[in-house]
């Protein structure tokens, strides 16, 4: 049975998660894939829900944070690892690109944007964000029982208007949905950076259970688990109706990306009411996630560092707020290739937690892994940032998955494989 704490903290963690990546990717998804949705979106929720509540799960199992357990690898890897997924998630891509979405989606439809009105937007976002997030130990009373439900029936109001409105069939799907969508949408999952926020959310979970007395590790890997269960099933129901929105509503005009889909879908479904709904579901995506990475971000960097959590949260938000001016496509740019790189390192250590009892000399098996899977998604960064390697196409082409973007999945498993057996021999 679940008690009141674990809702509460499952409904919080929701709202962590769903932010500007959530609301986007999802209706372009169904847009491309049309016939083909099914599969994708399945892809998608794979990695989407499945592995940032595996991540949750994994940071439960050590009690600590995402540093702990890239320590496991070695620890200068477990120091700058960490750092880079908190940089990622937090001020150099995260919070600036949720509080653009929510000034684009939320103030475009109502105001002629400009440098300004945006510089105004964020300065009134991050003030909020910041007092929201000065005192972590109210985040889940904060968000979890007031934020959460609003959005919730925001959302519901948003998908339930479109069942009823959108009758259209479903059209064919673009040509890389036409074969292999189910690991097309596991890919487009990335997009999401759950499963690396995850490592970030994890602590914030962790701390809740602990402040409500559980302490004990499996206890608290069972409640936190039930809290991931809680969070999986309104991500899972909030990504397959928005998914399907844009699915239906896919050749109904020309849409460049999901918020422009989602804007339609409004319109069409409650006319200028709509946007008012969707500004709405945006805010609150956008600031929710905003207050949970600062929150994460600070009590990371105030834990390696002297610098007190107050400080470290107004400079991450003082940062966060500097960067989110830059624009949107910017930041967009420059965060695909550095998600690219850090996602499949991530997924190997947030699989490898589940399986570290079965190794004798565990260490190596994430040694192994982890330094294969970092060389080929390396690459994999670099060519998404636009420079070619052309000595090494031929070979990474030729690996399994590689159509599917999954490229690392063969050597990693071959990395990991070779450093057990390697283990195994040096302490013989």
């Amino acid at each position: 049975m679940m008690n009141k704490h674990t809702f509460t903290i499952g409904f919080m963690l929701f709202a962590l998660f769903f932010g500007a990546g959530n609301l986007i990717y999802p209706p372009t998804l169904g847009m491309e894939a049309g016939t083909t949705y099914w599969w994708a979106i399945a892809g998608f929720v794979i990695t989407g829900v499945g592995l940032p509540i595996l991540a949750v799960a994994a940071i439960a199992l050590v009690k600590s944070d995402a540093r702990e357990l890239s320590n496991r690898v070695h620890p200068l890897f477990g120091l700058v690892f960490t750092s880079l997924v908190y940089l990622s998630i937090g001020t150099f891509f995260g919070i600036p690109r949720a509080a653009s979405v929510a000034y684009e989606m939320s103030m475009g439809p109502f105001v002629e944007s400009n440098g300004a009105v945006l510089l105004a937007f964020t300065a009134v976002f991050f003030l909020l964000v910041l007092i929201f997030s000065l005192n972590p130990a109210k985040i889940v009373n904060r968000i979890g029982q007031f934020l959460t439900p609003i959005l919730l029936l925001a959302i519901i109001t948003l998908i339930v208007g479109a069942l009823f409105t959108l009758q259209e069939p479903l059209a064919e799907p673009i040509e890389r949905y036409k074969s292999m969508p189910l690991f097309k949408g596991f890919v487009e999952g990335y997009l999401t950076m759950d499963a690396i926020a995850a490592l970030a959310f994890g602590i914030i979970v962790v701390t809740a259970f602990k402040a409500r007395g559980i302490t004990h590790k499996k206890a608290l890997i069972k409640e936190t688990i039930k809290a991931g269960l809680v969070t999986g099933i309104g991500l899972t129901g909030v990504y397959v109706a928005i998914g399907w929105i844009g699915a239906k509503i896919g050749d109904s005009g020309t849409h460049s990306n999901g918020g422009e889909i989602l804007s339609s879908a409004a319109d069409l479904i409650f006319g200028p009411f709509g946007a008012l709904i969707l500004g709405l579901i945006v805010a609150l995506a956008c600031f929710t996630t905003s207050v949970g990475l600062v929150v994460a971000s600070a009590q990371y960097f105030s834990g390696i560092s002297k610098m007190s959590y107050k400080t470290v949260a107004i400079i991450v938000t003082f940062f966060s707020f500097l960067i989110a001016n830059q624009g949107l496509n910017t930041i967009i740019t420059v965060s695909v290739p550095v998600l690219v790189f850090l996602y499949p390192i991530a997924i190997v250590i947030i699989l490898l937690a589940f399986l570290h009892p079965l190794f004798s000399k565990p260490q190596a098996v994430y040694r192994g892994a982890v330094v294969v899977t970092a060389v080929f998604s390396l690459y994999d960064g670099i060519t998404a940032f636009g420079i070619q390697l052309p000595a090494l196409k031929p070979l990474i082409e030729s690996l399994p998955l590689f159509n599917a973007g999954l490229a690392w999945l063969l050597p990693a498993i071959i990395g990991g494989v070779t450093g057990h057996l390697l283990g195994r021999k040096r302490h013989q």
